[in-house]
């Protein structure tokens, strides 16, 4: 009875800490100390043992700069045209011609597997890290806990929090290389903790989905991603068009509503960028205007809305159907 009474009264107590540390953390009633407490009480009621959650929060500390980061993040505006060329240099394209070539056997068994050019998977490979070489140095148990404990996006951060848990509980990576970007983003594909637990992939069989290191999880994943979000491989992403001088731009813009067939834009006076007619396919098309009508102009299909679930920047989405597209040419 009294162990029974003794499970009773932790279970309140863990509830009353998890309710103060969630309300009180953006008011700065609590420390963060008290604040990571909540996490641990939070982390046994979820089923993690509690010598793991010893252990693995025991270097947890508070990141000013994970926080300030995502207070702080750039608000000038850019154009499209100096976007891609910072993200998409000759130097870059490059180096995913020359790493296409190296890892061509791993990723044509891939592309076929999953249903993605290998183009695209190399292109996204290139633009969240840098081909690898850029997967963030925080230790991303405290940068998620510092992130939450702010207050701003709490839920979110927590959640996140609790995902990177189970991924060091299943043993993919160790707590001592458990690093990312400052919002907790890793490895060479910059998966969020929840979208590893979804997309992430053990292509080699190693029984770990090692995409800190493992080039064959990193290209995997990243096409579970796409696969999973409705990649159509036989399409590609959009192309770059030229419009009327009098087109009414209401027509532009990704809502479903605003999607037509390419006769549609045709007859609507689009035409491919260099003059010619646009594709004779029976598919329907977006098209966007990031920069305004005097920018440059998509029709993009598809695939681009599938590439607008990973990132919701069209800026993004154009940049790596660019540097696909530059993969496919050969320079």
């Amino acid at each position: 009875m009294a162990n029974k009474l003794k499970a009773m009264v932790f279970a309140i107590c863990s509830a009353c800490s998890l309710f103060v540390a969630t309300v009180s953390a953006t008011d700065g009633q609590i420390s963060f100390a008290e604040y990571l407490q909540g996490l641990q009480q939070e982390a046994l009621q979820l089923g993690f043992t509690e010598d793991f959650v010893q252990q693995s929060l025991a270097g947890v500390t508070y990141h000013q700069k994970a926080v300030s980061a995502d207070k702080n993040q750039p608000e000038s505006r850019i154009t499209l045209d100096t976007y891609l060329a910072t993200r998409v240099p000759d130097w870059k394209v490059k180096q995913a011609l020359a790493l296409m070539t190296e890892h061509q056997d791993v990723l044509n068994k891939i592309a076929g597997q999953y249903g993605v050019q290998a183009r695209f998977i190399v292109a996204l490979w290139g633009n969240e890290s840098n081909f690898g070489k850029i997967t963030g140095n925080f230790p991303v148990l405290s940068a998620l806990a510092s992130l939450a404990y702010d207050g701003r996006r709490e839920a979110l951060f927590r959640k996140e929090f609790f995902a990177a848990l189970t991924i060091l509980q299943e043993d993919h990576i160790s707590l001592d290389d458990f690093k990312g970007s400052w919002a907790g983003a890793m490895g060479q594909s910059q998966f969020m903790p929840t979208s590893f637990l979804a997309y992430a992939q053990d292509f080699d069989g190693d029984g770990k989905r090692d995409i800190w290191r493992n080039q064959a999880d990193v290209f995997a994943s990243i096409a579970q991603f796409l696969a999973k979000q409705g990649w159509q491989d036989e399409l590609t992403w959009g192309r770059q068009v030229k419009v009327p001088a009098d087109f009414d731009f209401a027509a532009a813009g990704l809502d479903q509503t605003k999607r037509r067939t390419l006769a549609d834009w045709q007859t609507l006076g689009i035409r491919r960028y260099e003059g010619g007619d646009l594709p004779e396919l029976k598919i329907t098309a977006s098209l966007i205007a990031p920069d305004g009508p005097n920018g440059r102009i998509y029709l993009v299909y598809e695939n681009f809305h599938t590439l607008m679930k990973w990132n919701r920047s069209s800026y993004f989405g154009v940049t790596v159907g660019y540097l696909a597209d530059r993969i496919k040419k050969g320079s």
